[in-house]
């Protein structure tokens, strides 16, 4: 497994301080972020999700701690929209260029408006998929939110 893809590259470039760790990716786990959590053996607050869905139709991508679940309701008022649906596997794939459990939210094929739960500020770091199966990177939320320019809200 390769240890450098577009979302290291990105923090990289950034002059982000993070660390990469990886673990066993198990494909018939559900839930993706928990089991990330439980094979590196950190609690699952710990490990945000990356999300990818639409807003009144427009792509938009929410990191949430593995262990909750996004409130479409609170997501589609974030944005100021109407409605929020979750992108299929299939789109969030074409858009993101990266594959279902591997979605990073940092060097995407297409940079889309991202929303950090508000949770994540109550830490000191975070991990954040690293843009394949199996890689988690650790860093500040709030480097995470300065590199992606993303806004802060709770959506839990």
């Amino acid at each position: 497994m390769s240890k450098t893809t577009r979302a290291t590259q990105v923090l990289a470039r950034a002059g982000i301080p993070h660390s990469v760790h990886a673990y066993e990716y198990d494909p018939e786990a559900t839930r993706i972020g928990l089991q990330a959590a439980e094979a590196m053996g950190v609690a699952p607050g710990e490990v945000f999700k990356t999300l990818m869905a639409a807003i009144d139709g427009k792509p938009v991508c929410v990191l949430v701690p593995s262990d909750r679940e996004v409130s479409l309701k609170k997501l589609a008022a974030a944005f100021a929209g109407k409605s929020a649906a979750m992108m299929r596997p299939a789109d969030a794939e074409r858009l993101t260029g990266y594959h279902v459990g591997g979605i990073s939210p940092l060097g995407q094929k297409r940079v889309v408006p991202t929303l950090v739960d508000a949770a994540a500020l109550a830490l000191p770091e975070i991990f954040v998929n690293g843009g394949q199966r199996g890689l988690q990177l650790r860093l500040k939320p709030d480097d995470l939110v300065r590199v992606l320019q993303a806004r802060i809200e709770a959506v839990t």
